[in-house]
């Protein structure tokens, strides 16, 4: 365990003297912002109009209330975030191929699997803390915008599903390690990305999204419009089983494939 921790420690530094950190939570502080700036429009579309945010042309469908923001702020951490925390995997893994560092890695005298143990832990808790930034800054638009319909209740609900959606995101990211991993680079990870997210809107339009691991955060955030978390329990069995084998694959490839 006391490697383990060395080498959660060695990752932690190398990527917050990075500057992912950064890049990766102005492009999520855009979610709330852009949210807000919806509802703003919503609840006065001709203000909006006079004030020149929208042109004459502008069609908005929805409501501005408090259940339509949490609504779209979870879809945007749905789909947003797989491209933000696949990023952030993408990096972190293929900069020791782009930096060639990857021999010194496996020359220290430290599990290879402790080594990619420690880079998953450090993207699942910069994720996870960058998902909290975006809900607690959520929070503070809407109120500064004043929607109306908030209710304490309202928010233990859609608190949950905004991390169960965080939670899903994080883990059908997995993989991205391995494909950074057998791609040496960003371009194999990154492009894995850009297809499970079309591949995740072509299924889900079939009705069948429940079943494939890039649709499900999506369709738990209530994105086709019933409102609801439209998933059922083997879609959790599922993003599970596809985080773990995207673990579980990276550390096999780390352990055994010829590093010469």
């Amino acid at each position: 365990m006391r490697e383990l921790a060395v080498a959660v420690s060695v990752e932690s530094k190398k990527f917050f003297r990075s500057r992912v950190p950064f890049i990766t939570m102005l492009a999520m502080l855009m979610i709330p912002f852009v949210g807000g700036l919806f509802m703003y429009i919503l609840k006065d579309p001709d203000h909006a109009q006079k004030m020149g945010i929208i042109s004459a042309k502008a069609q908005l469908a929805g409501s501005a209330d408090w259940p339509s923001y949490f609504g779209l702020i979870a879809q945007a951490i749905s789909i947003g975030g797989l491209m933000a925390f696949g990023f952030v995997m993408s990096w972190i893994f293929g900069r020791e191929f782009s930096d060639r560092t990857m021999k010194d890695l496996l020359a220290l005298p430290i599990l290879r699997e402790y080594i990619v143990i420690s880079k998953f832990i450090v993207v699942f808790v910069w994720c996870l803390l960058l998902s909290m930034i975006v809900f607690v800054l959520a929070l503070v638009v809407g109120h500064q915008v004043d929607i109306p319909g908030y209710s304490s209740e309202l928010l233990k609900q859609e608190t949950l599903v905004f991390f169960v959606c965080s939670v899903l995101t994080l883990l059908i990211s997995a993989p991205v390690g391995f494909f950074a991993t057998i791609g040496k680079g960003y371009l194999s990870p990154l492009g894995y990305v850009i297809f499970t997210m079309i591949i995740a809107q072509i299924i889900a339009a079939t009705g069948y999204g429940q079943y494939v691991p890039w649709s499900i955060p999506a369709l738990a955030s209530g994105m086709d419009g019933s409102g609801e978390m439209a998933i059922e329990p083997i879609s959790y069995v599922i993003v599970f089983i596809t985080g773990l084998a995207g673990l579980m694959a990276t550390a096999f490839w780390w352990r055994y494939a010829d590093q010469n």
